[in-house]
């Protein structure tokens, strides 16, 4: 049996620390390292000298880190992954920096996981990289000499070719992808802006069976929309700590309804959006008061970067904002919490929601809206509110999908959502949570390594 070989900007693999996997991708990746024997590569996270890897072996899984200097952090990481490529792909032009330094810094950060990655990588091995702070490591892999099976998957959107074009260099970044057997997006919306890009700027051809030529050079690219790990999710959310959760919910809303969003503080998740169209449902709607409550989660994130200073400080400023217009004494219409929570608590919180809102403005699929659908009670669910522009759109479709630039739109929504009948609720629920309990993250994990596993052997260049 081949190994599998994992890598990744950062490594999520269990430690005697953390014994337990963090999130469905985490469990679905080291139940498949465990079974292959296999190694998940990745940056520690810490800054100093660049040293050896850190192996280290946990329950049946070995990673393997390295820690990065200050100015490749600044450069590779704050800067092209997430002032660069992250905006871009997301759609925010203007919130993309140019700057050449980031892409240097973010080129010589790929070779160097090459360089200390490919030694330890052994012929038979599958090869499986992640994300876009990697889209150049298979090339540079294969300058190595590696003609091992190679898989690519993008967790965020392909963005449209005319966004793309506004990168510097972007046909060498598009050209690096071909280096890979096998490349994966979410959605087939993203499929098809990538085959859009591929034909009209580097006149490549599409084929049966989800091949893609260029030159010489045949890839596989397919649409794999990743799921949670809907098995322990769903056993979660009726957890002694969920149900704790749930009835300290339930007392703390008098009786009203509970909308909950839960989201990294990014400006791709359409936060602000969001608060407004809560403020325009409690504008419209003047016996609101009487019939909701709103819970919003946003730890932060990137806190190095000003675009994600800029997002929390205007969220401070709109819940403040919201609450000082609408609170009562003895209600308040918005709690806005900026720390994470337990994964059991957040089940509980979602059982107990009436209203998941979910209303990013771009997003490669947004496992939150999953959770929300396995976390319902079957007898009695709420409604999901799901912004079309979410990758999990494309499954979720019997969800209430919304525009989430409209405050009107959002508005009517919540008001559809609280109205909707208990028989409605459940026909719109039950497929939306066959599709998440079906596909999910051990699912796409198969599906996208079962495809890896079928290529040939790469061919050496001429």
């Amino acid at each position: 049996m081949s190994r599998l070989i994992v890598i990744s900007n950062r490594v999520s693999a269990p430690t005697a620390e953390q014994p337990t996997a963090q999130g469905g991708l985490a469990v679905a990746l080291t139940a498949a390292l465990r079974e292959a024997d296999g190694i998940w590569f990745g940056w520690s996270g810490a800054t100093g000298e660049t040293g050896e890897l850190a192996f280290k072996t946990y329950d049946g899984v070995t990673s393997a880190t390295i820690d990065l200097p200050e100015q490749d952090v600044e450069e590779y990481y704050d800067g092209y992954a997430n002032r660069t490529l992250w905006p871009l792909f997301h759609y925010r032009l203007g919130l993309t920096e140019f700057e050449r330094d980031f892409q240097g810094g973010y080129e010589r950060v790929n070779r160097l996981f090459a360089d200390v990655i490919s030694p330890h990588v052994e012929p038979d091995d599958l090869v499986w990289v992640h994300d876009y702070h990697m889209i150049p490591l298979g090339w540079l892999l294969r300058q190595q000499g590696l003609r091992n099976r190679l898989g690519f998957f993008l967790h965020i959107p392909w963005p449209p070719t005319r966004l793309l074009t506004a990168l510097p260099e972007h046909r060498r970044l598009v050209e690096a992808l071909f280096a890979y057997d096998v490349v994966g997006f979410q959605t087939a919306e993203w499929l098809e802006t990538f085959h859009d890009y591929v034909v009209r700027e580097m006149g490549g051809s599409i084929g049966p069976d989800d091949l893609i030529t260029v030159g010489g050079r045949t890839i596989r690219a397919i649409a794999c929309p990743i799921g949670i790990d809907a098995k322990e999710f769903i056993a979660s959310a009726t957890s002694a700590e969920a149900t704790r959760t749930h009835d300290r919910m339930v007392d703390s809303i008098d009786g009203r309804r509970l909308i909950v969003g839960v989201d990294r503080l990014d400006y791709s998740k359409g936060l602000e959006e969001r608060f407004n169209g809560y403020e325009r449902f409690l504008e419209t709607r003047p016996d609101a008061r009487a019939r909701v409550s709103m819970l919003q989660v946003a730890p932060p994130s990137r806190a190095s970067v000003q675009s994600y200073v800029d997002i929390r400080a205007a969220l401070d400023a709109a819940s403040g904002r919201i609450n000082g217009a609408h609170a009562e004494i003895d209600w308040v219409p918005l709690r806005y919490v900026n720390r994470g929570l337990p994964r059991s608590v957040l089940a509980g919180v979602y059982r107990a929601a009436k209203i998941g809102l979910v209303t990013p403005l771009r997003d490669g699929m947004n496992l939150v809206a999953k959770e929300f659908v396995a976390a319902q009670d079957p007898e009695d669910p709420g409604v999901l509110i799901l912004s079309r522009f979410a990758g999990a759109a494309a499954q979720l479709d019997r969800a209430l999908l919304i525009n989430p630039y409209s405050p009107d739109e959002m508005a009517d929504a919540i008001e559809q959502a609280l109205a909707m009948p208990r028989e409605e609720r459940i026909t719109r629920w039950q497929p939306m949570f066959e599709n998440v309990r079906g596909e999910d993250v051990i699912w796409w994990r198969k599906r996208f390594t079962d495809v890896l596993a079928a290529v040939a052997l790469h061919e050496p260049a001429a």
